[in-house]
C-alpha cells in the first residue's frame, strides 16, 4: 500500500480524536467555564451539527479543486477549529468553535476516500479506505485515552493544542506524500456532483448507513450504564472497555477492508447480520464481567466490517460525482449518530431496561439490512442480466460508465 495512504490516517487519527475526547472532558470543561454537565454536552452536539452541515456543503464548494489542496486546506481548518476551542474564553466561544472544527470532518473522509481508491490497484480499493479509517479507529483505542488523560492532567485547553499540532503533522504528512498527479480532480465540477446525488440507488447506500451506524450509537451511546449497572463494572475499569471497542472496532475496519475487495456486498450483508446478532444477545452477556467484555469487542467488531463496503458502495454509485456523495455519506454517519443516541434513548426513557437501547439497535440494524435488500433488488433490475453475477457481488470493479448506471 502506497505510502500516501499514512498521510490520510494521520489526519483521519486527529479528527477522530478531536471528535470523542470532548465526552471524555465534559466534567472538566463545565467546571472551568462554570457551566452543567448537560450545557456542557452542547459541545458534542456543535461538533456533529458542522459535520453534517459542512460535509456537503464544503465538498460541493471544493469540487473543481485538486483533492490535494482540498485535503489540506480542510486540516488547516480543522486545525484553526482546535486552536480556537483552545482559546475559548467561555462557552458561547467554544460552542462556535467546535462547530468550526466539526466543518472539515465528512469532506476530508469524503474527498480522502476518493483519494485513497485512485492510489491503488482496482482490487484493493476497499483496502485502500479502511487503512485510511484505521485512523479513526486507533484514535478510540490511544488517541482518545491519552487525549482525556492530557486534559484531566494538564487542563482541557491543552488537550485541543495538542490536536492542533497533530493535525499539523497531518498537512505536512499530506504535501509531502500525496503525490500531485494522483490528487486532481477531473473536471466534475458541482453541476456534476449534484447530479450523482439524484441517483436511487446512493439514496438507498446513505439511508443503509443511517440505519446501520444508528444501530451501533443506540447502544454504544449508553454503554457505560450496561457495563457498570449490568456487568458489574466499577466506573473506573469503563475506560479500558472503551480501548477495547476500539481495538474491536479497529480489527473490523481491517477485515471489512479486505473482504469488500473480494464481495462487497456479501461483507455487507454478512457485517449487519453480525451487528444484529450481537445487539440482540447484549441482555444475555451483559449479566457478567466477562460476557460485557466480549460484548464490547463485538460490537466494535461487527459495526466497523460495514464501514468500507458502505464508503465504496456510495463513491461506485455516484461515480460520476463522488466526492460530495463519500462527503454526504459522512454526514450519514453522524446523523446516525445522533438518531441512534435518541432511539436508545427513548428505549431507556420507557422504562425497558438498562440493556435496551442494544434492542433498539438491533431492530436498527434489521431496518438497515431491509434497504441493503432493496438496493440490492434496485441493482438488480438495473444491471443487465449477463453481467448480473459480477457486478453485484463485487460492484466496485471498474467499469464504463452508462447513463444507465447512474440514473
Amino acid at each position: 500500500m502506497p505510502l500516501a495512504l499514512l498521510a490520510l490516517a494521520v489526519g483521519a487519527f486527529g479528527i477522530g480524536t478531536t471528535e470523542f475526547v470532548m465526552m471524555g472532558l465534559l466534567p472538566e470543561v463545565a467546571d472551568d467555564l462554570h457551566i452543567s454537565i448537560p450545557a456542557a454536552g452542547h459541545l458534542v452536539s456543535a461538533y456533529a451539527l458542522g459535520v453534517v452541515i459542512g460535509a456537503p456543503l464544503l465538498a460541493a464548494a471544493t469540487a473543481r479543486m485538486s483533492r490535494r489542496t482540498v485535503l489540506m486546506s480542510l486540516m488547516a481548518l480543522f486545525v484553526t477549529g482546535n486552536a480556537l476551542s483552545a482559546l475559548a474564553p467561555d462557552d458561547g466561544w467554544l460552542l462556535a468553535a467546535r462547530f468550526l472544527s466539526g466543518l472539515p470532518h465528512g469532506a476530508f473522509f469524503g474527498v480522502g476516500a476518493v483519494v485513497a481508491t485512485n492510489l491503488v490497484a482496482p482490487e484493493r480499493k476497499a483496502r485502500s479506505v479502511s487503512l485510511m479509517f484505521l485512523g479513526l479507529t486507533v484514535a478510540n483505542v490511544a488517541g482518545v485515552p491519552v487525549a482525556t488523560l492530557v486534559g484531566q492532567h494538564l487542563g482541557w485547553r491543552a488537550t485541543f493544542l495538542g490536536v492542533s499540532a497533530i493535525g499539523l503533522v497531518a498537512i505536512a504528512s499530506l504535501a509531502l506524500l500525496i503525490p500531485r498527479d494522483h490528487a486532481h480532480a477531473p473536471a466534475v465540477g458541482l453541476r456534476r456532483e449534484l447530479a450523482a446525488l439524484r441517483s436511487l440507488p446512493v439514496w438507498l447506500a446513505l439511508g443503509t448507513t443511517v440505519a446501520g451506524f444508528g444501530a451501533l450509537f443506540s447502544a454504544y451511546s449508553y454503554i457505560t450504564p450496561m457495563l457498570t449497572d449490568s456487568a458489574g463494572y466499577a466506573d473506573s475499569s469503563v475506560t479500558l472497555l472503551l480501548a477495547l471497542f476500539g481495538v474491536g472496532a479497529t480489527a473490523g475496519n481491517l477485515l471489512g477492508g479486505r473482504l469488500a475487495d473480494r464481495a462487497m456486498r456479501p461483507t455487507l450483508f454478512a457485517g449487519l447480520t453480525s451487528l444484529v446478532l450481537v445487539l440482540a444477545l447484549f441482555p444475555l452477556l451483559m449479566t457478567t464481567t466477562w460476557g460485557g467484555a466480549l460484548a464490547v469487542v463485538l460490537l466494535g467488531v461487527a459495526a466497523f466490517v460495514t464501514g468500507s463496503p458502505l464508503n465504496l458502495m456510495v463513491m461506485e454509485k455516484a461515480a460520476d460525482g463522488p466526492s460530495l456523495a463519500s462527503s454526504a455519506n459522512q454526514a450519514a454517519f453522524n446523523l446516525a449518530n445522533a438518531g441512534g443516541a435518541w432511539i436508545g434513548g427513548l428505549a431507556l426513557t420507557a422504562g425497558l431496561g438498562v440493556t435496551s437501547p442494544a434492542l433498539a439497535g438491533a431492530v436498527l440494524a434489521v431496518l438497515g439490512l431491509l434497504v441493503a435488500g432493496i438496493a440490492y433488488a434496485v441493482d438488480a433490475r438495473r444491471t443487465p442480466r449477463t453481467a448480473t453475477r459480477d457486478r453485484i457481488v463485487a460492484t466496485h470493479r471498474p467499469r464504463p460508465a452508462t447513463a444507465e448506471a447512474h440514473r
